[in-house]
């Protein structure tokens, strides 16, 4: 079981993105949700933690994947907009990302209270970005990065 890195004033949230796109929020150190909207982002704040859920590889053509595959969490309060193309200019936030192994959630879905007993488990990640409690958090935290000595403490945040 991982050291418990929950706190009064952290939120737990799940962002649904294509791994495809997960990897390219983690190498930039970034996270965009929802098609690029700003609202999933600005109800995080700084110190809280942003767990990516894949249903896929990739957005439109990916094979089904269903893992856990990054986690981070919230450097600033700075919500701001990145022009990908001169039609689409998405919002981020950034995130400090830990490495981490991915997770088939169907390995916890009788563990996260929010899967455990329910046949459409899967409607709740249609919204593409939920909040999750602390326990949620910590069952997640302790798959995706392993033993307690493994899990770097994150910098003290504003």
């Amino acid at each position: 079981m991982p050291a418990d890195v929950t706190s009064e004033q952290s939120r737990y949230w799940i962002g649904v993105v294509s791994a495809s796109h997960v990897e390219r929020g983690v190498l930039g150190g970034f996270a965009q949700l929802c098609h690029g909207k700003s609202a999933p982002l600005r109800r995080m704040n700084p110190g809280d933690w942003l767990i990516y859920y894949s249903p896929r590889t990739d957005l439109s053509k990916g094979e089904p994947l269903q893992e856990f595959t990054a986690i981070g969490q919230v450097v600033d309060d700075r919500v701001y907009e990145f022009p990908m193309s001169e039609s689409f200019v998405p919002f981020r936030r950034n995130i400090r990302y830990f490495p981490c192994q991915e997770v088939k959630i169907a390995d916890l879905l009788d563990q996260l209270s929010f899967t455990r007993g329910k046949r459409n488990w899967g409607y709740r990640f249609r919204f593409g970005h939920f909040e999750i409690g602390p326990e949620d958090f910590q069952m997640i935290a302790g798959a995706m990065l392993g033993d307690a000595g493994d899990i770097p403490q994150p910098p003290q945040l504003p």
